[in-house]
Order: structure tokens, then C-alpha cells, then sequence
């Protein structure tokens, strides 16, 4: 195995930038759902079982693959991890939209505009967390 093999190439400004968004999203987010709790309990759709426990899941993920990303090592499944968990918790994102009047300090357009974002999310996340041969 030569040294070719185990040096990475230097990462981009753009994906560097890309990859601390990233970070902080998550970091943030994953926080907030210790902080906010009921908040996020809230937008947890009905068909969800143990809302509590689903919060707290997932507000460890995050913290997790924001870690996750941090490393080099792991950023790669992490980057996986985060997308896939972003797909996971977009019933909730549907849910507020389609009962926006539980969240009236939301504003609709944000709650539409959510959804095509969600997608640029995981595009960013999967671009500035894969490794390009």
C-alpha cells in the first residue's frame, strides 16, 4: 500500500464551508432538541409511537453526525447517517405544514419553503461528506 493510498486529497474552501454548515446544523439542531424538547415533541405526527423517545433519538443522531463529520475517519458514514436521518424525520416537516395553525409563529411560506430545502440539505450534506475519487 503506497503513501498515495493514505493521504487524502486537500478538501476544498467550498466543501469546508459546505462541511461546518453542516456541523452546525446538526450540532444545533441536536441541542435544541434537549432545550426545546416540547417544542419538538409537538411537531412529532400522531403515527409516530413514544414521541418523547423519538425527540431524544434523534437529537442524539445529530449530536452524533455532527461528531460523526468532525472526523475524517467517520465522515463519510456520518454524512450517510445525517441524510438518511434528514429523510427520516421529514414526516414531521409535513406534518406542521399541513396543520400550520398548531404553529402560528411559523410563518407558511417557511413551512413550504422547508421541504425543496430539506433536499438542498442533503445534497450539501452528501456532497461535502463524500469522498470524490
Amino acid at each position: 500500500m503506497g503513501l498515495s493510498r493514505l493521504a487524502s486529497p486537500p478538501v476544498s474552501n467550498a466543501r469546508r464551508l459546505a462541511l461546518a454548515f453542516v456541523f452546525l446544523w446538526f450540532a444545533i439542531g441536536g441541542i435544541c432538541h434537549f432545550l426545546l424538547t416540547p417544542f419538538f415533541v409537538q411537531i412529532v405526527p400522531p403515527f409516530v409511537p413514544a414521541p418523547i423517545a423519538a425527540v431524544i433519538i434523534s437529537g442524539v443522531f445529530e449530536l452524533l453526525g455532527a461528531a460523526g463529520i468532525a472526523i475524517r475517519r467517520t465522515r463519510s458514514m456520518a454524512g450517510i447517517g445525517l441524510a438518511l436521518l434528514t429523510i427520516a424525520v421529514t414526516p414531521a416537516n409535513i406534518f406542521m405544514l399541513q396543520h400550520a395553525e398548531l404553529f402560528p409563529s411559523i410563518p407558511v411560506w417557511l413551512l413550504v419553503a422547508r421541504l425543496p430545502l430539506q433536499l438542498a440539505l442533503i445534497a450539501c450534506i452528501v456532497w461535502s461528506t463524500q469522498r470524490s475519487h
